[in-house]
């Protein structure tokens, strides 16, 4: 049998200079929660919603969808959808066209100015995240920083 057909590896005891994955695992999530709410805030005067952010990136990043489609990738309902989109419309963020393989569907779009938007929310969370990173961490710090990022990566990718 393959190690990974026995499922997960057990737990490892920490040592006593090492945390338990639990504690870790807590402690990041933790962690990350409250960067994801900073790096939220830092983009306020945006106008977006969260919800309204995320589509706006699935849609810059991943090309036009229906809304149906979208729906499903934001784990949402689709009449929830179809009112996210609606105020994405109406502020010229996206845009409606008759879908090519089912002209009963329509495919959503982002605009140039959706584009112009959702750019500059990112540089706002960038920027703040950088600024922040320079002012408080020195250079140690950062390296140690850049190795835990790699490290995360590798937990996201899993």
């Amino acid at each position: 049998m393959s190690e990974s057909s026995r499922g997960p590896a057990p737990l490892r005891a920490p040592s006593p200079a090492e945390p338990g994955a639990e504690s870790v695992a807590a402690d990041l999530a933790a962690v990350v929660g409250m960067l994801l709410r900073r790096l939220r805030s830092s983009s306020a005067d945006s106008l977006l919603t969260p919800s309204q952010r995320s589509v706006l990136a699935r849609l810059q990043d991943g090309g036009p969808a229906t809304t149906a489609a979208l729906a499903r990738a934001e784990l949402v309902r689709p009449q929830s959808m179809r009112l996210t989109l609606g105020a994405l419309e109406s502020q010229g963020f996206v845009t409606r066209a008759p879908d090519p393989a089912d002209g009963r569907k329509s495919v959503v779009s982002v605009t140039e100015e959706g584009s112009t938007t959702l750019a500059g929310v990112r540089a706002a969370k960038r920027n703040w995240l950088a600024e922040t990173i320079a002012a408080e961490l020195d250079g140690a710090e950062r390296r140690t920083l850049a190795e835990a990022v790699e490290l995360i990566g590798r937990l996201v990718e899993r």
